[in-house]
C-alpha cells in the first residue's frame, strides 16, 4: 500500500471537522490535521481572490483516494474544492503500519 498525504483548502472549523470525522469514521484515511489560518491568493473566475482558509492535512494510502476524494466533493462547500495527493515517499516504519491498519483495505 503507498502511502499518501492528502492536502484540502476549507473555508471554516466546522466544516473541516465534520469531515474529518466522517473520513477517519469511514476509514478513508488515518489521521486529519487541520491547521487554523492560511492565506490563499489564487484567481477564480477571472478575479484575483485573497482569502483566509483552513489546511487539512490527511494521511491515508493511495488505494482510498477515489473514495475519499468523492466522499469530500459531497460534503465540500466549494464548487471546485483543492484535493490534491503527495507520496511519502519516507516516513518511521512504525507510523507508516499504523496509517495502513488504520484504512481500509484497498487493494494497493
Amino acid at each position: 500500500m503507498e502511502a499518501i498525504v492528502v492536502y484540502i483548502t476549507i473555508s471554516n472549523e466546522e466544516e473541516a471537522v465534520r469531515i474529518a470525522h466522517t473520513l477517519v469514521k469511514e476509514r478513508l484515511c488515518a489521521c486529519v490535521n487541520i491547521l487554523p489560518s492560511v492565506r490563499s491568493i489564487y484567481t477564480w473566475q477571472g478575479k484575483i481572490e485573497d482569502e483566509q482558509e483552513l489546511l487539512m492535512i490527511l494521511k491515508t494510502t493511495r488505494g482510498c483516494f477515489e473514495k475519499l476524494c468523492a466522499q469530500v466533493k459531497e460534503m465540500h462547500s466549494y464548487t471546485v474544492p483543492e484535493i490534491i495527493a503527495m507520496p511519502i515517499i519516507a516516513g518511521s516504519e512504525d507510523y507508516l503500519s499504523w496509517l495502513k491498519s488504520s484504512v481500509a483495505l484497498s487493494g494497493d
